[in-house]
């Protein structure tokens, strides 16, 4: 934890000055408590305050409590013109990931970054080029890691093996590449030979390569991947936590972390690092399992971690045809995708782990995984609720789907009817557009593949799944906005009309799905997502306004100061800072 400032020392030493007086007089602990409120709050104003608050939309100024939380939210009325024109920046609600991988998000910060490689031979050149720099990588107790690769980008041939033979350095390399979905993986003939010969079958896995492995099929590799140490890990997460904060990213829903990881989690949420709110889905060791033994709730009183969800998973990903379909791929007409788990399986577990009192998150990107997915929670809402409606008992569980992504009319309707929530990723429509029509075909992509402004009324929570895509939200509002790529500014034919337009979102809906769909999905509305009276002290400082904000200008928003909890947590260096 970083040493405390000289101030901050001086205010801790007169808070226990204050409460052993206290002590001494006799005073009620609750008169106590409401002296060091008043005494050392602090109040923040600036140019402009959107609040998303009901009761007051728009402000100018807050006042913060020491356990960091807003104690008033105004209009500052009495200030001179001259005091209000001095003040700097634009505040928004600090932002929610709904859907993230922090500690593989670290990972990826130290590993081959290959998203956006265009051939195989920029592939061979980045990972030669990570390699010289880290002498370390690719032994048998550090492999050497990356993650972005995409088969399309090599003429849509799946790459193999001997491709990472680099040179003749790389034959004695442990290599191991997640594919840009993270549902394959492409590792080196070094790895191979620790694999048993032959290969076994799995079921929900694919092996379409020498060398890749997708699906369930990754578990016959990582049974032999050595993980980084909780040292390592701890780097990880306070590298991911710092490149956070920097996007204006105050909280995450964190798909998928085992128990080990969990307990790792526990102990350096007591650390001064510990800078983003982590909303924990479990995932047991063993994937699609029911793992009771191992689970356990965690709800810190800061709000810093919480864990009382479970994630699935249904099937795989599209660009690898691994999303379980009802009818096969147009490109692939002997596929329907795999489902990684079966029906009665998948609503057994679902069944399991409500009536534990878990959430219940699955997986789902295809239309018959979202269909299974549907029934699992429509039959565990009759189970936990049998003397009310579906609708009344999904408001108390708040069974979620993942992604989202391939729905078929039929549970669109009746995910509307029930109240299931969506966790959706805006970056996706747009990052997939470009092959999805000829996976899907025309007709299947018009009525069922990436539904944002059809699932609107079931408040959705947006995400990125990074470190899948970019972390970075201000690009998810513009993908929801336009849907155009944040990193061109073209749609699927080049243009600028959006792809499939009349499902776009305007930026206030957008950023509701940033904020407070994200809190009311983790149980946490009213106090994430908002500036309010009672909220987590939680703020994103921006040089613009967003309302107004030409659509070019959003996908390019840096953050000017971050805020959690009350505590500056990151602050853009450079000379025009000099107020801040």
């Amino acid at each position: 934890m970083p040493p405390l400032s000289t101030s901050a020392l001086l205010r801790v030493s007169a808070v226990i000055v204050i409460i052993a007086i206290g002590y001494q007089l006799g005073l009620p602990n609750l008169l106590i408590a409401k002296v060091v409120q008043v005494l050392f709050s602090q109040t923040y104003c600036y140019i402009s305050v959107k609040t998303l608050s009901s009761t007051l939309s728009q402000a100018e100024c807050f006042t913060v409590s020491p356990d960091g939380k807003f104690t008033k939210v105004f209009l500052d009325e009495r200030s001179y013109d001259v005091v209000k024109a001095a003040r700097y920046g634009h505040v928004i609600p600090g932002l929610w990931d709904g859907h993230g991988h922090l500690l593989e998000y670290g990972e990826l910060m130290d590993s081959v970054n290959l998203f956006g490689a265009k051939s195989m031979e920029e592939v061979q050149m980045r990972l030669a080029e990570y390699k010289y720099l880290h002498k370390e990588a690719g032994t048998s107790e550090q492999w050497l890691r990356g993650v972005g690769w995409d088969q399309a980008n090599f003429g849509g041939e799946w790459p193999t093996a001997p491709d990472l033979e680099v040179n003749e350095k790389f034959k004695d390399l442990y290599v191991m590449l997640d594919r840009v979905d993270v549902h394959c993986i492409w590792v080196s003939e070094k790895v191979l030979s620790l694999l048993p010969s032959p290969l076994p079958k799995t079921p929900g896995g694919e092996i379409p390569a020498k060398g890749v492995f997708c699906d369930n099929a990754m578990n016959v590799v990582m049974k032999y991947y050595p993980k980084p140490s909780n040292e390592r890990k701890t780097r990880f997460i306070k590298d991911a936590m710092w490149d956070l904060n920097k996007l204006g990213i105050v909280g995450i829903h964190d798909a998928g972390v085992s128990p080990s990881e969990l307990k790792l989690y526990e102990e350096l949420a007591n650390d001064g690092d510990w800078s983003v709110r982590v909303y924990a889905m479990m995932e047991c060791e063993t994937r699609n399992t029911y793992c009771p033994d191992d689970a356990s709730k965690v709800s810190r009183e800061d709000g810093m971690l919480e864990v009382r969800s479970v994630k699935l998973f249904a099937d795989g990903a599209l660009g690898s045809w691994g999303s379980a379909m009802i009818d096969p791929y147009i490109d692939r007409k002997s596929s329907s995708g795999s489902l990684l788990v079966n029906a009665s399986t998948l609503t057994r577990l679902t069944h399991n782990w409500a009536l534990a009192g878990y959430q219940v998150n699955i997986h789902a990107i295809g239309d018959l995984a979202n269909r299974l997915a549907v029934n699992a929670f429509t039959s565990a809402l009759d189970t936990l609720c049998p003397d009310s409606t579906r609708r009344v008992c999904q408001t108390k569980n708040r069974f979620r789907i993942e992604h989202a992504q391939i729905i078929h009319p039929k549970e669109q309707r009746q995910m509307l009817d029930i109240g299931i929530i969506p966790s959706i990723q805006p970056t996706h429509a747009t990052s997939d557009m470009s092959y999805a029509e000829t996976r899907l075909g025309k007709v299947r992509t018009a009525e069922e593949a990436y539904r944002m402004r059809t699932l609107l009324p079931l408040n959705p929570v947006l995400g990125s799944d990074f470190p899948v895509e970019p972390a970075n939200i201000f690009e998810g509002i513009y993908s929801a906005v336009t849907r155009r790529s944040p990193r061109t500014g073209l749609d699927a034919d080049d243009g600028n009309k959006g792809w499939y337009p009349e499902e776009t979102l305007t930026v206030d809906e957008a950023l509701h799905g940033f904020t407070k769909g994200p809190a009311y999905a983790a149980f946490l509305e009213g106090k994430a997502g908002v500036i309010k009276v009672g909220a987590y002290a939680d703020w994103v400082v921006l040089d613009e306004p967003l309302e107004g904000m030409d659509m070019e200008d959003l996908r390019k928003v840096t953050v000017k100061e971050t805020w959690v909890g009350g505590k500056r947590v990151y602050k853009r260096a450079g000379p025009e800072d000099r107020r801040g």
